[in-house]
């Protein structure tokens, strides 16, 4: 049941429709989740994860949203709140780092802040070298022998304690319902839920 309360599970419309899929299919398109390591240094940092087809754009990536600290040393208005610093790493596409962080703006008085970005892009950088797309850099390590990319046994047995308990938490569908989200959307409103139970959102570009 907690696994369930922690977890969404989504199918895009149309998807029943697709040659060879039968008309009452609850294969999950979808996933989201909220987890937890159980460890002294990331007690009470919660993760967030989604995964999904037929979804507003094609993206991987890895957004780092960093805690506010108790005090500003700037002035705020009242109900002002200073958005929180993040770190963007892009898998795919366009490969690279984006840090967003707030910025006194300059010759103005101490409650004039700014949203700045620093970014940086390895295609931009290394505009004279050929970038390997998706697997080309994974077929060539394993036709080298080379395992640094790959993941490892133990990794893939603790993936699994986790997945498996929330596959069974997915066969009673009164626990842990399909939820049904338009295609070119970010997934179902479930999700959002997810996050809005914890006062938080997904952190995206629209």
């Amino acid at each position: 049941y907690e696994m369930a309360q922690n977890a969404v599970r989504g199918q895009y419309e149309g998807y029943r429709g697709t040659p060879g899929v039968p008309d009452n299919s609850i294969t999950p398109t979808y996933a989201a989740l909220r987890l937890n390591v159980d460890n002294w240094r990331w007690m009470g940092v919660p993760y967030y994860l989604r995964t999904g087809k037929a979804m507003a754009a094609k993206t991987s990536e890895i957004v780092i949203e960093f805690r506010k600290p108790p005090h500003s040393l700037f002035p705020l208005s009242a109900g002002e709140v200073i958005p929180s610093n993040l770190l963007r790493l892009t898998l795919q596409p366009n490969e690279g780092i984006h840090l967003g962080f707030q910025t006194k703006t300059p010759d103005t008085d101490m409650a004039s802040m700014e949203r700045t970005n620093l970014e940086f892009h390895y295609r931009s950088a290394f505009k004279n070298l050929s970038i390997p797309e998706d697997y080309e850099r994974l077929l060539q390590d394993a036709l080298l022998g080379d395992a640094s990319l790959f993941i490892r046994n133990d990794h893939i047995e603790e993936a699994w304690k986790i997945v498996d308990p929330l596959i069974g938490a997915w066969t009673d569908s009164a626990v842990s319902p399909l939820h049904i989200y338009a295609p070119g959307s970010w997934g179902p409103a479930a999700a959002d839920e997810l996050l809005a139970r914890d006062g938080r959102n997904w952190l995206r570009r629209d």
